[in-house]
């Protein structure tokens, strides 16, 4: 592997608590103040590298507020008071919440993204334990501008990680919903309807169950493309290929076990996939893992889990260091390594790939 990347001496962790979803937005955007134009900025070049233009950037701005507005006014809210609470013009600030959608016209091909593991197993008392690991891989570039984040206020509180200025991303609430998040290619993808990441908030805020948390996404109005780990506290789970043409439920690998890398696992979307984003490097991933799962014990511990995504010379790079020598748009990293426990309510964060477990610093999350 090259040398780590850069990160921050100190990542920033946000606590919002406010009924009011204007205000709830607004604190958040205050916290957010002297990182969010480093964010605006970093974007504007991921942009601009995939022959997206700014007019084109602004429209399919205000067209995903729009579309948020119209299904959750409340989510809508929360993203003007972000911008208000920061100094930040709106549109800026719902580029960053449709940044999936917008990047779906890009002409440049990213290297790689996420892998996730979900385990939900019975102990000798017939009680269900579910857990779930992820790597998020993301330019390296974006690396300042992530943050923890506790949001208290809305139906239920929640806990996990996202970038700044954008309403979610992955995390656990406290009704025991847990949440993880790939990004999918389907042809049709547009910058139309409830952008993914505001689609992970709103699960994340309004969810009771595994079954309500899918009713939530079946009922959203979506024309961009994702897959959502989603398990609870009495170890149900579901993992949904989510595309323009309809959220499909994809099978566990094996019993109790779901795995998932970058590609669609049911036959409806995957026939309109875009393979040339993440293949062969998602389905060599996917193989990986599964294999490795298949040789050990299939225990839900989070310490197996996160050693579960460790890979190095020779092996599909499941743990994501970034080529220092490239530029930017190709400089892909594995920034954090999120084991959640919906059970306990609680949110490990590493703040590194999981190759990094035991020297860089972890950040505990509960609600």
């Amino acid at each position: 592997m090259t040398s780590p990347f850069p990160r921050p001496d100190q990542r920033l962790q946000i606590v919002v608590d406010a009924a009011d979803p204007f205000e709830r937005g607004a604190d958040r955007g205050r916290q957010l103040r002297d990182t969010l134009p480093g964010t605006i900025d970093a974007y504007d070049r991921l942009f601009r590298l995939g022959g997206i233009d700014e007019r084109t950037v602004r429209d399919d701005a205000e067209r995903l507020l729009d579309a948020i507005g119209a299904h959750r006014p409340a989510l809508r809210t929360q993203i003007e008071g972000i911008a208000s609470g920061a100094d930040a013009e709106l549109w800026r600030v719902a580029a960053l919440n449709g940044r999936t959608e917008i990047l779906s016209r890009s002409v440049a091909v990213p290297p790689g993204e996420c892998s996730t593991i979900v385990r939900s197993v019975r102990d000798a008392e017939g009680r269900a334990h579910a857990l779930g690991v992820q790597t998020w891989d993301w330019h390296m570039e974006i690396a300042p501008y992530w943050h923890t984040v506790v949001a208290r206020g809305g139906a239920h509180d929640y806990a996990g990680l996202t970038e700044c200025g954008i309403l979610g991303k992955i995390g656990v609430n406290s009704a025991g919903v847990a949440l993880h998040f790939n990004i999918l290619g389907h042809r049709s993808d547009r910058p139309e309807g409830v952008p993914m990441h505001v689609l992970a908030a709103l699960v994340l805020e309004e969810a009771t169950s595994v079954a309500h948390a899918v009713d939530l996404v079946r009922t959203a109005p979506v024309t961009s493309s994702g897959s959502f780990a989603l398990f609870d506290a009495d170890g149900d789970a579901a993992l949904l290929d989510i595309s323009p043409e309809g959220v499909f439920e994809a099978p566990a690998v094996t019993a109790g076990t779901w795995l998932r890398t970058n590609h669609f696992l049911t036959a409806e979307p995957a026939a309109e996939e875009k393979t040339w984003l993440y293949q062969p490097d998602s389905g060599e991933r996917w193989d990986f893992l599964r294999e490795r799962l298949a040789r050990g014990p299939a225990r839900a511990d989070a310490e197996q889990l996160r050693a579960a995504l460790i890979t190095g010379e020779g092996e599909p790079p499941v743990t994501c260091v970034p080529d220092l020598g490239l530029p930017m748009g190709q400089r892909w990293a594995s920034l954090a390594t999120v084991v959640l426990d919906p059970a306990a309510r609680r949110a490990d964060i590493l703040d590194g790939t999981p190759a990094e477990n035991t020297t860089r610093p972890h950040i505990e999350l509960t609600v």
